[in-house]
């Protein structure tokens, strides 16, 4: 029977659950910072005048996302560090983000795939988000879901586009596909992040109830666009515990250097 996304329920001593806390606040914001910036990259180089406005009011909608958790993640750990000081003053090892969001732009097509595979995860991570017990998650679950629901059906709309297009269109739609399918199954690991899942009660969502939904979503759009569903020989793994691909490393000079650059500068 397919059931509907369910929230961890086993119980937590405090300290455990503060820190917690911390890191799954941490992982949500990373994800949509990292994401945020690669969509970013497509300004001024998308293949036509409107997706460089529809990309970059999405990385926008994402680091709105990002500031919410990582501003909420500093406050949780109680030490000074804010938003800045975890987006910007981190190394590689450090970030806690899926390693999909990650991967580089590549063509147009990998970008598809990858928003596509993303947001349809982040749409059902933020619906059972909205009934979390804790009222910042609730909050930020609530606005962002309806951000999410625009980004899954800009990416399903050129998904579909591209996969039922012309033989060419198809042939990269296809191998973005292939290309970005091995990182899904990390989106529903609960090994990943069971230690968090029992010291947050009825906070944070178990990864692996979101698959029935993202799937029943996802599958749909692969046949309309007259696709084939991948089946990968390896898959990612260690996002969430620090573990990342090359992509991450050449990723993050980017988005830190102007701050590195003039530490304690402010505008």
């Amino acid at each position: 029977m397919i059931t509907g996304p369910t929230l961890a329920q086993p119980p937590a001593a405090e300290p455990a659950g503060q820190n917690a806390l911390f890191a799954y606040s941490l992982g949500l914001g990373d994800d949509a910072l990292i994401l945020a910036q690669r969509l970013a990259e497509w300004i001024t180089r998308a293949p036509q005048i409107e997706e460089d406005i529809a990309l970059g009011n999405i990385a926008l909608d994402l680091l709105g996302q990002a500031r919410t958790l990582l501003g909420y993640a500093g406050e949780v750990e109680g030490t000074g560090r804010g938003e800045d000081d975890l987006a910007y003053l981190r190394d590689e090892r450090e970030f806690r983000n899926v390693q999909l969001v990650e991967i580089e732009n590549d063509d147009f097509a990998v970008t598809t795939a990858r928003q596509l595979l993303f947001s349809a995860y982040q749409y059902e991570l933020y619906a059972a988000l909205r009934n979390s017990a804790d009222p910042t998650l609730a909050a930020l679950a609530a606005k962002a879901v309806k951000e999410v629901d625009y980004h899954r059906d800009h990416a399903t709309q050129w998904a579909l586009r591209l996969g039922d297009g012309t033989v060419e269109s198809h042939r990269r739609m296809q191998a973005a596909l292939d290309v970005t399918w091995p990182y899904v199954e990390e989106l529903f690991d609960t090994s990943e992040v069971a230690e968090l899942l029992l010291a947050l009660p009825g906070i944070a969502v178990d990864p692996a109830s979101l698959r029935d939904g993202w799937a029943g979503y996802v599958e749909n759009v692969i046949v309309e666009a007259t696709l084939t569903r991948p089946a990968p020989r390896w898959r990612s793994r260690g996002g969430r515990a620090g573990y990342h691909t090359e992509n991450l490393g050449h990723l993050l000079p980017d988005l830190q250097h102007l701050h590195r650059s003039h530490p304690g500068a402010t505008w």
